[in-house]
Order: C-alpha cells, then structure tokens, then sequence
C-alpha cells in the first residue's frame, strides 16, 4: 500500500501542477479574447482582428515554448545526474549554460553568419564548458563536490566573460541581455518549430538508452560484468543532455534550476527508476516552468514582454533549492585538496617583501598609465586627484575580502570558503541593493549598515543550513550557489526592467571603480584598517577553532562568543568591500591560498600576508583594466574575477 501511494506522488502533484497552471492560462487568455473567439483564434485566426492575431502569434507559441524549454533542461538535467551519479548535476550547475550563451554572444558580436547553425553553436560552446569542468574535476575521481565547485567556478569565468564583453560592447549587446537571461516571448511559430523536433529526437533515442543507463545505478564493476561500455555510454548520456541545453539556449537563452529542480523533485516523490524518474522529470520540468511564466506575465502586467522568465525562475528555484539541500541525499565528501596548499610557519619578517611590493604596486597605478600619446609616466596633481580615490578604494577593498576570506575559512573549517563562493557578497549586495531603492538618499554609513545586515543574514542562513550535515562543504557550496543565483535573478530583473537606478548600479555590479570619489576612499580605507585592527586580537580563536569545538573549548576558547563576533567581523568586513568594489571578484578565496602557498600558515601572518595580498591583487586590477584597452576600461572587480577563476582554475587541476 505504502508502495501505490509512493508511485502516485509524482503523478497526483503533476495533475495539481498543470491544472493549477490551466487556470491560470485560461484566465489569462479570458482578458485577452472572449471565450467564444477562442477555438478560432487559436486555430484559424482572423487577421484583421488583432486580438486573435497576437493569441495566435504570441499567446500560444510563448505557451508551446515554455512546456518545450521546461521538459528538455528537465530532460538534460536527469542525463547529467544519471551519467554522473550526482544529484547536482544540471546544466547550469556545469557551466554547460554558460558555455552555450558565450559562444553564442560571441558570434553575434563577431561572426553573425554563424548563427545560421546556432544550436550547433551553442553545443559546441556547452561542450567545451563541461570538458573544463570534468578536466577540472578528473582528479578528485569526479566526486560530487569536486564536479560542483569546478562547475561554479567555470560558470562564474564564463558569466564575467560575459560581463566583459557587455562593458565594451554595449551597443552591441543590449538586444541580446534579455535574451540571455531567458526570455519566453514569442512573435511566431519559428522557435516551436525548431524545439520541438530536436526533443522528439531525443525522446525516440532515450529507449535505445533506458536499460544501459539504468545499470549506472550499480557500480562500475557491475556495469562493466554486464556489457556496458561506461566511456561510450557517458558520451552518449551527455552528449544528449549538451545537445538539449544547447538549443534551449540557443532559442531563448539561460533558464536556471529547471534542470536541477524537476528531477530532485520527481525523485522526493518516489519516482525512484530511472524509468519513471524519465516520465516525471520532464512533466515536472514543463509544469514548474509554465507556472513560472504565469506568474511573470502576471506580476510584470504590461511589461510582461521585457520580463526574462529565467531570471524569475532563478529567483524561485533558489529558495527550492534551499527548502531541498537537507534532503538531497548526499555522500559528504571532504573539500577538494586541490586547493589545499603547503602550510608553513614563515616569521612576519617574511610580509615585508609583500608590504614592498604594495607599495611599488601603488606607485605603479598612480604614476604609470596610458593617454592619448600613448604610455607616461606622470605625477601631476591634477591626475592624483583622478587617480588616487580609485587606487585606494581598490586596495581597501582587496584587503577587506582577504581578511572576510581567511576569517571565513578558518571559522568554518572549509579551504573553498569565501564570501564569493558561500553567497556572502550576495548577501551583502542585496541589502545595498535594497538601500538604493528604499533609502535612495541615504549615505556610506546607513548603506554599509543594510550591506552588513544581508550578509549577516546570509553567513546565518549558510550556517543553519549546514549545522545538520556538520557543515559539510558539499551543502554549504550548494547553499551559497543559491543564494548567489537569488541575487543574479534580482540583479537581472532590476536591469531588464529598466529602472533608472539599476542601469546606474550596472557599474558597481560588475566591480568598476570609476564613480569612487575622495571621501568615498578615505572612508573605505579608514574602515579596512580599524577591521583589520580588530581582526588581529582573535588570532588565538581562529588558530584553536578548527581543532574542533571540544578542543578549543577545553583550551579556553569561549565558542558562543567568538563564533558571534568573527561572523560579525567577517559579515561588516563583506559588505564593506561590497559597497566599495560591488559583488564580482574572486580574491576572498584567492588571496588566504596564497598566503598559504607563501608559507603564511598561521592565523596572524595568514590574516595580514592575505590583506597585503588582496590589496595587491586589486590595485594590480585596476590598473590593469584602465590601461590595457585604454581608451576602453574594464572594472577592477570584473577583472580581478577573470584573474581570479584563472587561477582557481589552475589550483584545482594542480591534484
């Protein structure tokens, strides 16, 4: 009994979905069209009846396409977690998505005959992701974890390429913005006509691969025993799932957590073989989708055609993947050691290489830059005064990060940690996100307030979601994903909506130091400062406490207390940095691991070698990005994040 009714979960929640969504679309279309013009508007309309002409043209191709987009990321996600036997695999959490959308952002910039052959494109760019991603990932034998962090950290790269080419292309890209981040409208039939053949295709090829696929659930001994080639099968599966993500994306650009959502729900339900996980996953996906879609064009009224579907399914599907992380079952691996560098016990006498080359770092920003007659070396006041509150308000961000980076790692045990990755800066850009549209007139101090309470917030929120796990860092990665992807998913509303105020926070989003003027400067630098002063005395807590609570506790360590004002340290130093540099860079996780490869392991030369780290890192970046394209320049934040994933990248395929 207990059985039957387990089995008829999936399809009992399926009904309620699409009748739920029916409601909805018929309501919908009974504001746009009588009901007794329905059947012909729908089938043969009359062209000189406007109304009949867009429910045909647009109403109903928009709802075609959306069950089409939902089934097949559905679809591509169940491959993907089959093939790889990782409940997190999904085309966006693979960078497949990612890939997709560059290569086809680059050929419309650059090589727009190329787009004849679009979804070929776009699969030959989501391929090459997840090559990264496995190549990244083929040391730690393709655990899990190490799947999902070189996914993040291979989306994040491709997501500020992106952003990169959107800051020197601008005019080229605005059509392409709300494409990409998933846009549902409709103004023919072309695109249904182009899905839907491509996942009948898939569909007629998935029972040659049902029973293959099915005895990946034994292990690779046992499949190998029965016949199956596992190297060929997983080409096969992925090839499929890249495919299908490909033309989605190549139709109507990124949705996120379709592919990962519909599965992992269909498998809560109790579809638990493959066969019926491949019945109910793409239903899933198709309802939870359409729903999605009803629910923008009924809150964006009559801008429901410049609303991306995408990025309100980001915006829904990362609480659903909080509500789902404690119940995913997942083996909790330890965090890969491919970033784990040599730990050694270098003097403080070691950081005065690091101060001399800050020091010759800022000379450099401030002397040396490009003009109109080419590179000079120049002192004048007059560029100072230009010069010098970008320069500073980048190296005390820099420093900032370092040191929420390293109090972060340490307090939670967890070498990937950093406010970037665990959705701490998200965090914090949310709640300035929100002072810039609640408290328009507010100033740094009221801002630094609200940017401290979201990232507080946010460090709480990862932290109650990891205490049942014992703060595993696969379910701490996979929270700070979705907090992260809430953050995207309002940032992309904000700006597709085209509020005045988000096109002027697109600066800041993507890390630029342009608009940072003196007081600005003196008040970040005079802040990373007094936090690094406060930082210093709780050295003795962050060298105990990843011993364990019971050891630093038997050592004097008062834990309640500590852990409360290192997280307060590590939120207000995150939203400071945030608010100064925006929610884009990398160097919270980089500089503590290159403390760490300098041989700076305990917790003071590791806190003060990271901040003359950060900083260096950040100054080189800006200097760096108002010179190398010069006239054309690209923010600090987003260039220290492609220098950045550069390098993580490189870490975790070192083992």
């Amino acid at each position: 009994m207990t059985d039957t009714l387990a089995s008829r979960k999936p399809a009992l929640f399926c009904m309620a979905l699409f009748a739920a969504c029916l409601a909805l679309a018929l309501g919908d279309l009974g504001l746009r069209l009588p009901s007794a013009l329905w059947g012909q508007a729908l089938w043969q309309p009359d062209l000189g009846d406007l109304r009949q002409v867009l429910a045909h043209y647009s109403w109903l191709p928009r709802l075609c396409m959306t069950l089409l987009c939902g089934a097949s990321l559905a679809l591509a996600g169940l491959l993907m977690q089959q093939v790889l036997r990782n409940p997190l695999a999904s085309p966006t959490t693979l960078g497949v998505a990612g890939g997709a959308q560059l290569a086809l952002t680059l050929a419309t910039l650059f090589a727009p005959q190329l787009l004849l052959a679009r979804e070929w494109l776009a699969m030959g760019g989501g391929a090459l992701a997840s090559l990264l991603v496995f190549a990244l990932a083929w040391r730690r034998a393709m655990s899990p974890l190490a799947l999902i962090l070189a996914g993040l950290v291979v989306s994040l790269y491709l997501s500020a390429l992106n952003i990169a080419l959107m800051m020197l292309q601008p005019q080229g890209l605005t059509a392409l913005f709300i494409w990409g981040a998933g846009s549902l409208s409709q103004h023919n039939w072309d695109a249904v006509l182009f899905l839907a053949p491509r996942l009948a295709l898939a569909l007629a090829l998935l029972p040659l691969l049902l029973r293959p696929l099915s005895l990946l659930d034994l292990q690779d001994s046992g499949a190998r025993s029965l016949g199956v080639s596992l190297p060929g099968l997983r080409l096969a599966g992925l090839g499929l799932g890249v495919f299908l993500t490909a033309c989605v994306v190549s139709s109507v650009g990124v949705i996120g957590f379709i592919g990962l959502a519909a599965p992992a729900i269909a498998r809560l339900l109790g579809a638990r073989t493959l066969g019926q996980r491949l019945l109910w996953s793409p239903l899933l996906g198709a309802a939870l989708l359409w729903l999605t879609d009803l629910l923008v064009q009924w809150i964006a009224g009559p801008f429901r055609e410049l609303l991306p579907t995408g990025a309100v399914a980001g915006l829904l599907g990362a609480p659903l993947l909080l509500w789902l992380i404690p119940r995913l079952r997942l083996a909790d691996h330890p965090a890969p050691s491919g970033m784990a560098m040599p730990v050694g016990r270098r003097a403080e006498r070691g950081l005065v290489p690091l101060v001399a080359l800050l020091g010759l770092a800022l000379l450099l920003a401030l002397a040396l830059g490009q003009g109109p007659d080419g590179w000079r070396w120049h002192l004048a006041e007059s560029l100072l005064e230009l010069r010098a509150p970008r320069v500073i308000a980048a190296a005390a961000a820099g420093l900032m990060l370092a040191l929420a980076g390293t109090l972060i790692q340490r307090l939670t045990g967890n070498p990937m940690a950093s406010p970037e990755l665990m959705g701490i800066s998200a965090g914090a850009a949310l709640g300035l996100l929100a002072a810039v549209f609640l408290l328009p007139a507010a100033g740094f101090l009221p801002r630094l307030a609200l940017g401290a309470l979201g990232a507080t917030l946010t460090l709480l929120a990862l932290l109650w979601l990891g205490r049942r796990s014992g703060f595993a860092p696969q379910r701490l990665l996979l929270a700070g994903i979705a907090l992260s992807a809430l953050f995207d998913a309002v940032q992309v509303l904000v700006l597709a909506l085209g509020d005045p105020r988000g096109q002027q926070l697109l600066a800041w989003l993507s890390g630029s130091t342009y608009f940072v003027d003196a007081s600005m400067a003196a008040w970040a630098l005079g802040l990373a400062l007094l936090l690094l002063l406060l930082c210093l005395p709780a050295t003795r807590w962050l060298e105990l406490l990843p011993l364990g609570a019971g050891t630093a506790g038997s050592l004097g360590v008062p834990l309640a207390r500590s852990r409360l004002l290192l997280l307060g340290l590590a939120a207000l130093l995150s939203a400071a940095a945030t608010l100064v540099l925006g929610p884009l860079s990398f160097v919270g996780l980089m500089a503590p691991h290159l403390a760490r490869l300098l041989g700076f392991g305990r917790a003071r030369s590791q806190l003060l070698a990271g901040a003359l780290l950060g900083a260096l890192v950040m100054v080189l970046a800006d200097w760096l990005g108002r010179n190398l394209l010069f006239p054309a320049q690209l923010p600090a934040g987003l260039l220290a994040a492609l220098l950045g994933g550069a390098y993580l990248m490189w870490g975790l395929s070192r083992r």
